[in-house]
């Protein structure tokens, strides 16, 4: 593919925005602004971007735990996403979802899911919806590899195969559920290969390679509009810390880490925009400084927004 400068520098800015995002947030967390869990993307960002970068407005998206990244990738409002995971009334759901519930149904976002796997039958009843009702909508499942040991994973796979669903089935393979090595659950590790079991086309992609996971996911997209669907893609990647924010990590091997550290997805992107996009340095620092701007009026945005009222809490109970 022949990519542009415009498209490379749209790329990089959402995966420095996503990096930005949790960075901040993380501090946020340690000044007990963020209650509850906080699951960083950091190390991720690439398949978020890439994916996303593939879709079209009517698109549908289902998110994961570690939902940040798939967020900003469909376009949402950081400060809307801030005030959200600060429990603030103009959060994207009111402050009452956090970090693990954030939503955006008119973006095509279905929201993220504090449940391992809980997003995947979701994504299958968007696609079916779509293909009921004649709809030129493609629907992507982000999936942990945690999720793919759930048994709803092969449900979904082999009912959307059945009915040759437009779904793609992405894996995003960080190689641990929580503390526990993949290859410790399961004879193989290349997930990927249990899509071809129930007769799907898969793919294993570099997941910190933004253009390689945009280059598959469009792909992809283009066979489930044509009616060639589903589609399986395991994105391989690895976290660039624990599972969450107070989760050391220690089980992690240092000469591991320090590869895919070396192999940075927001780092691969820069290189992409300066060595093919043509972009200088000044050009990509002034970018990068306008992201970090705006990460600081979200943040200023949602520490200043007010909580949710006990008058409207009551009143929303009182609805259900």
């Amino acid at each position: 593919m022949q990519y542009t400068k415009p498209f490379l520098e749209g790329l990089y800015r959402i995966l420095y925005t996503i990096r930005v995002f949790e960075t901040r947030c993380i501090r946020l967390y340690r000044q007990g602004l963020i209650r509850g869990y906080f699951h960083p993307y950091l190390g991720e960002e690439a398949i978020a971007t890439g994916a996303c970068a593939a879709l079209e407005p009517r698109d549908y998206i289902t998110s994961t735990h570690r939902g940040h990244g798939h967020c900003i990738a469909r376009g949402a409002d950081i400060r809307r996403m801030v005030a959200e995971l600060l429990g603030r009334q103009t959060g994207y759901c009111g402050g009452r979802g956090g970090s693990m519930h954030i939503a955006d149904v008119s973006a095509g976002n279905l929201g993220a899911n504090g449940i391992v796997a809980g997003g995947i039958p979701i994504g299958l009843g968007a696609a079916l919806g779509a293909s009921i009702k004649g709809e030129d909508r493609v629907t992507i499942v982000f999936a942990s590899d945690g999720a793919c040991n759930n048994g709803v994973f092969g449900e979904t796979i082999n009912m959307a195969g059945a009915w040759r669903l437009p779904l793609i089935m992405l894996i995003e393979n960080n190689q641990y559920a929580v503390s526990t090595p993949i290859e410790t659950v399961t004879r193989e590790p290349d997930l990927f290969k249990r899509g071809l079991g129930y007769g799907l086309e898969s793919h294993m992609v570099d997941g910190n390679d933004v253009l390689q996971v945009y280059e598959q996911v469009t792909d992809a997209v283009e066979k489930c509009r044509n009616g060639d669907g589903p589609v399986l893609i395991e994105a391989k990647t690895y976290r660039q810390m624990g599972h969450h924010v107070n989760d050391p990590g220690h089980y992690m091997p240092r000469d591991r880490l320090e590869y895919y550290e070396a192999h940075d997805p927001v780092s691969l992107g820069r290189e992409y925009l300066i060595e093919t996009g043509s972009a200088d340095e000044a050009e990509v620092a002034e970018m990068e400084a306008d992201v970090e701007r705006c990460m600081d009026e979200a943040v200023e945005f949602a520490v200043g927004s007010p909580e949710p009222s006990v008058e409207r809490f009551l009143q929303e109970v009182a609805s259900y």
